[in-house]
């Protein structure tokens, strides 16, 4: 992966002290209870100097409300790791899950050939930084040349809540995509049956066929110029390649997508973007949405779109 920005996270390897909260209460009294041989004052300083941490967050309230389950770690003076994040933006984080952006060129997960960095590795140091212990689990993916807004659990119980419930609790999953040409219908559904080839490409049948697995897309085409559109999608199913299979269904393949009919690339990289994705928390039962921007290449072509949209989000 090449040309992608890099975040760098300063965090603590938890290499001294940590506790398990087994009641609800406050950071303060907390501590005091769990250093029974340190002072009020020098709880404070271990405060002041951002030597607490709540559930790998660095805290420095001391009426911090926690509860039962968290973990409290205090650290040890400036000792810190410095954890890389290329192609990783966190959007989102808590004791159960992690919302990311992810950049074009950047694999979810490793392949069977594939050795490099990849989300899921550079999330597990990540949160092994933090905590020996820490762990990161799969829950769903994106291409490798898909950029955009996707999760991961931090145990496999969260994991297992939100793929049983997968299609109940997202709500929305959208993603933009730059496609040849001007659809003729400005909004459609699209519906196929898909199957995987042993040359790893899709393959798409209006008609059930052995091995297909049914698959439905829902598109708008937001605004066009003379040679391309930028089509809003929405899917009702979440197969293999879908979206670029179906654009390809209608005509209208997506920028940059050689493997399904593009013959063209103006912004050097495949023109598809997960840009929302909604759903309900597995644990807090909260709703929560995560809009990212729309990316910069793709401004190149349409500079002005979803603008509204991104205002509003602010």
């Amino acid at each position: 992966m090449k040309n992608k920005k890099s975040t760098s996270i300063q965090t603590k390897p938890f290499k001294s002290l940590a506790f398990k909260v087994t009641t609800n209460t406050e950071l303060m009294k907390f501590l005091i209870e769990m250093l029974p041989h340190k002072s009020r004052t020098h709880i404070k300083s271990l405060l002041a100097h951002k030597q607490v941490y709540v559930d790998g967050k660095q805290v420095s309230q001391f009426n911090t409300s926690l509860t039962v389950g968290q973990e409290v770690t205090i650290g040890k003076g400036d000792n810190r790791t410095e954890v890389n994040l290329p192609g990783i933006k966190i959007m989102y984080e808590d004791k159960d899950l992690i919302v990311i952006n992810k950049a074009e060129g950047l694999l979810s997960i490793a392949t069977e050939n594939g050795t490099d960095d990849t989300a899921y590795s550079l999330l597990s140091k990540y949160l092994k930084a933090q905590h020996y212990s820490n762990r990161i689990f799969v829950v769903h993916r994106l291409d490798r040349d898909t950029s955009g807004v996707m999760m991961y659990a931090k145990s496999q119980h969260v994991q297992e809540l939100l793929q049983e419930a997968w299609n109940t609790n997202v709500t929305e999953r959208t993603y933009l995509a730059i496609v040849h040409g001007i659809p003729e219908k400005e909004k459609d559904t699209i519906s196929s049956y898909l199957r995987e080839s042993k040359a790893y490409k899709v393959h798409s049948s209006r008609v059930s066929v052995p091995g297909g697995e049914k698959a439905i897309t829902h598109y708008e085409t937001v605004t066009s110029t003379d040679n391309y559109s930028l089509v809003k999608v929405n899917l009702e199913t979440g197969k293999k390649n879908q979206i670029r299979v179906h654009m390809q269904d209608i005509g209208h393949p997506i920028i940059g997508d050689k493997k399904y009919g593009s013959t063209q690339n103006p912004i050097k990289r495949l023109g598809l973007h997960a840009w929302v994705l909604a759903f309900t928390h597995p644990t807090t039962k909260k709703e929560l949405r995560f809009q990212t921007e729309l990316p910069g290449k793709f401004r190149k072509i349409f500079p002005n779109a979803l603008k509204d949209q991104e205002q509003a989000r602010e």
